[in-house]
């Protein structure tokens, strides 16, 4: 199983093309950031865990230009979203920046993504939050299209455009893996749909925790998707599954690597170069 971290890269902390740097010389295999375009001030909606937003939710860069610092400063790293709100993002100029960041990356880019939690930053992005997941499935059908089609179009309810030419196409055919996050059986469909991998959180610990409070049970995961997958008629072997937040225990990491993961994210905090790199030291037992 192949071990990689994610973080909100901020102002504050050490930049994306610094921590790729430090993480390809210690054999790590990925970098995945996070993003919020940016939280209202309202606070109307609950973060989800109860508990103080983090100042690094406000705080991200912009995830693609992090990832191109990252691609820049590499050669082997592979380079993620972890996750990409695509609800948030125009669709026609998303895939011009996935497989744009593909092409330069060399194929190394992977493009997890989700629906979201804040229904006013939903809101100052001019959708319904209710609306997100039929945003998300027909913006990730439309650029599925852009990648894959010399002349590509799209008629949904959301995405319609008649046919048009985009380039350049990603270097991974038919396209980058497609990720999706979260743990409901709605999220297991859509996978099982129109994406290539799982990527459920697998504990419940706060940002500022590097230990979990709750670990998720691999066995039961693999279960949960392959069941849909049958149901769908989906052949397992064309689905990924990746432990977010994989609390880094190595008997954690051997089960879920037991289990068939193909691969887990560690988190690190949004803090300077020091305090990371002391974390990351504290994870080289586990890619062994």
């Amino acid at each position: 199983m192949k071990i990689g971290v994610f973080y909100f890269a901020t102002d504050y902390s050490i930049g994306p093309g610094e921590l790729a740097k430090e993480l390809e010389e210690r054999g790590f295999d990925s970098l995945f950031l996070n993003e919020h375009t940016h939280i209202p001030v309202s606070r109307r909606t609950p973060f989800p865990r109860g508990d103080m937003l983090p100042k690094d939710y406000a705080s991200s860069h912009d995830l693609f230009v992090g990832l191109a610092f990252a691609a820049a400063a590499t050669t082997t790293l592979k380079l993620g979203t972890a996750v990409c709100l695509v609800p948030q993002h125009d669709p026609i100029v998303t895939a011009k920046a996935v497989a744009t960041l593909d092409v330069l990356s060399g194929g190394r880019f992977v493009f997890g993504i989700g629906g979201g939690w804040n229904a006013e930053e939903m809101e100052n992005h001019g959708h319904k939050f209710e609306d997100r997941f039929k945003l998300l499935r027909e913006r990730v059908l439309g650029m599925q299209e852009l990648w894959t089609e010399e002349e590509a179009e799209f008629h949904g309810e959301f995405v319609d455009f008649d046919p048009v030419w985009m380039n350049p196409k990603p270097m991974q055919k038919p396209h980058p893996p497609i990720l999706l996050g979260g743990e409901s059986v709605h999220t297991l469909r859509r996978v099982v749909e129109f994406c290539d991998g799982w990527m459920p959180r697998t504990n419940k610990a706060g940002d500022d925790q590097q230990t979990a409070a709750v670990a998720a049970d691999p066995v039961e995961c693999v279960s949960r998707l392959r069941a849909v997958a049958d149901e769908k008629g989906r052949d397992m072997s064309t689905l990924s599954l990746t432990a977010f937040r994989l609390p880094p225990e190595k008997a954690l990491v051997e089960a879920y690597d037991e289990a068939g993961f193909a691969g887990a994210l560690l988190y690190l905090p949004s803090a300077g170069r020091d305090e990371v790199l002391s974390v990351l030291d504290s994870y080289a037992p586990l890619l062994n």
